[in-house]
């Protein structure tokens, strides 16, 4: 009788609550736009590995299929996303039919959990604001190397708040777009408002941190929480640098001279995604726009976003 395996050691994780939601099902209709929304506007794609100082970033390099190049586009996805999903998604057709060329990659902190050729974890449950920074400057210079020295930066989500911070230490970006990009911040200020609005921790925010401090302390930082407000897991460590280290894009907006497009759905909470408060702060031109009947990410109204995305580009480079 063969001798079963060893039994893994169970990680711990400390479960507070979760909400999981369940998927909502693609509706035939939603699927019939989404692929016409491709048809008819071919570009090349090749698939691209980036080098960091651990684990590679993948993406996918658009280019249109003929015509001239006119620039590059970096596309920064959201959390716990991909470069397969979401705006990184559905704005490259439009994009390069524009005639730019455009990158969409995987940050180090992609998707919930994932591995990659062994049995460690990776992925958004462990990511940090300096990490993805990094991989965000290295998705540049991979850019830059093939001859987009000064792209066009588009952000979703935390992909959006991570952008304002990537454009502040590079003004000569000619243009940047926040899709629905959070507002950051840390310190007291993030622990009330996350207690007020009911995310990360809720009013057990503060609480939580303390633990997690604690964790990091012993060397247990990759330790999986399950926090109440947050629908998926997230390290000791993560779960620190996003009350402790996290900028505000509020406080950045009056040095972003860049002119900027703000867009936020009408579902989504103007506390939570300034895009308003951004546009009257900002040091440079910035247009806000609030679309209706859309969500966080945008279900059902991707031609829409993508009609303003490039109305707005064409107005603001030509």
């Amino acid at each position: 009788m063969a001798t079963p395996p060893p039994s893994r050691p169970r990680r711990r994780m400390w479960s507070i609550f979760c909400f999981r939601p369940r998927p909502r099902p693609e509706s035939p209709a939603l699927r019939r736009k989404r692929n016409a929304r491709t048809r008819g506007t071919p570009m090349r794609t090749q698939l691209v590995s980036i080098e960091t100082p651990t684990t590679p970033l993948d993406g996918a390099f658009h280019l249109p299929d003929d015509g001239p190049v006119r620039g590059g586009v970096l596309l920064f996805h959201g959390n716990t996303m991909n470069f397969y999903m979401g705006a990184p998604r559905f704005l490259p057709p439009v994009l390069t039919a524009m005639g730019y060329a455009c990158l969409a990659f995987n940050r180090r902190g992609h998707d919930i959990l994932s591995i990659r050729n062994s049995r460690a974890t990776e992925g958004g449950a462990y990511q940090t604001t300096a990490q993805a920074l990094e991989d965000n400057a290295l998705a540049a210079d991979w850019m830059a190397a093939q001859g987009f020295a000064h792209p066009v930066v588009m952000g979703h989500s935390n992909g959006g708040f991570l952008a304002v911070k990537h454009v502040l230490d590079r003004p000569e970006t000619p243009a940047l777009v926040l899709l629905s990009a959070h507002r950051g911040g840390s310190g007291d200020e993030i622990v009330q408002t996350l207690a007020r609005t009911g995310h990360l921790g809720q009013e057990r925010s503060a609480e939580i941190l303390e633990e997690a401090k604690a964790l990091v302390a012993a060397g247990k930082g990759d330790q999986l929480l399950l926090v109440p407000g947050w629908w998926y897991v997230i390290s000791a460590e993560s779960y620190v640098d996003r009350l402790t280290r996290m900028h505000a894009i509020l406080d950045l907006a009056p040095q972003i001279k860049v002119p900027t497009l703000y867009i936020r759905g009408d579902d989504e909470s103007p506390v939570g995604y300034p895009a308003e408060i951004y546009a009257e702060r900002a040091g440079g031109p910035c247009e806000a726009q609030v679309l209706p009947g859309c969500d966080h990410f945008y279900n059902g109204v991707e031609d829409l976003v993508c009609d303003r995305v490039t109305d707005w580009l064409r107005r603001t480079l030509g």
